[in-house]
């Protein structure tokens, strides 16, 4: 049985501007802005959120399958999953297009500037759910292309597998009547704080509303740790202490989500659950990029007893 991952997968490329943005563009020009902002540090990092969620459930000891399309220029990146043990069976390559690629320029007060290249992301519904060999005991649909999530959706809800829905940075392009059909369908539901208040706005649900339609409703809140509601009860979870200054947010919330599928799909409770979820997110954030972290259960079990001053149940 296995844990389909559904979702993007990306190149980042990272680039650093070793000055301030805004003493280099004349903010009555914008009108015609040309400018060249020299980036002499530059890092490409495997990313996309199936691949990311795929790289923490290998780390766990998972071997998921990784859903996605990309284009011929992906074989560092298939390697990469290779040496990690996760199967590509199901990644499809998209003939004359690029894999999905986002730019980011930082300047030295954190400000970015970002260009995003679908690419073959856009041709995600070509993957089908009944391609898929052997059978699936948990799913996750991330954000991968408007269309591909809501096929996953669909093709997921029909053939009676639980799905953690993850509309992630998508959501804004769902209109009122799909996020209100996705929730119906979806088994959970894992957002982060902003995401929350947009689905109040863009979907008319509550809290409420959608707690009372899933199993269980996930939301992250940064610093805050996290909430998890099943049924009437509401958990809070304590965001675990940091080992390290805080480098680079980029992939913690599908590490988070990497913990949350894996105490799903190992029948663990939700405060074990919410604990592993937000200890990964927090291994993650002291490491730059979204996969050069990394971790073994050994130094997880130490890390969740300092944490949470309990030891894990074995």
């Amino acid at each position: 049985m296995s844990i389909l991952v559904c979702g993007s997968l990306a190149y980042d490329t990272l680039l650093t501007f070793e000055d301030r943005f805004d003493q280099h563009i004349l903010a009555d020009q914008l009108h015609k802005i040309s400018t060249t902002f020299r980036v002499p540090t530059m890092r490409r990092e495997f990313g996309g959120c199936s691949g990311n969620i795929a790289y923490n459930l290998a780390l766990l000891g998972e071997r998921p399958l990784v859903m996605g399309t990309v284009g011929e220029d992906f074989d560092p990146y298939r390697e990469h999953l290779a040496r990690l043990g996760v199967a590509d069976r199901h990644i499809r390559t998209v003939p004359g297009q690029y894999t999905a690629q986002c730019f980011i320029i930082s300047d030295s007060g954190g400000n970015q500037l970002m260009a995003f290249h679908p690419g073959s992301m856009e041709h995600a519904t070509a993957n089908h759910l009944s391609e898929v060999e052997g059978p699936v005991e948990l799913a996750i649909v991330a954000p991968s292309g408007y269309l591909g999530c809501l096929q996953h959706c669909r093709e997921l809800a029909e053939a009676g597998i639980p799905f953690v829905f993850d509309p992630g940075q998508e959501l804004p392009l769902f209109s009122r009547t799909e996020l209100r059909t996705l929730v119906e369908m979806a088994s959970y539901i894992t957002l982060n704080d902003y995401e929350t208040e947009l689905m109040r706005e863009r979907a008319g649900l509550t809290l409420d509303d959608m707690r009372r339609q899933v199993r269980a409703l996930i939301i992250t809140r940064g610093a805050e740790g996290a909430e998890i509601h099943v049924g009437d009860t509401s958990l809070h979870i304590p965001a675990v202490p940091l080992d390290g200054p805080a480098l680079d947010p980029s992939g913690c919330g599908d590490a988070f989500r990497a913990g949350l599928l894996y105490g799903i799909r190992h029948g663990l409770d939700w405060l074990l659950t919410g604990r592993l979820a937000n200890l990964l997110g927090a291994i993650k954030v002291v490491s730059r990029g979204a996969q050069n972290h990394a971790f073994d259960w050994a130094g997880l079990k130490e890390r969740y007893q300092a944490a949470y001053n309990e030891a894990w149940p074995d």
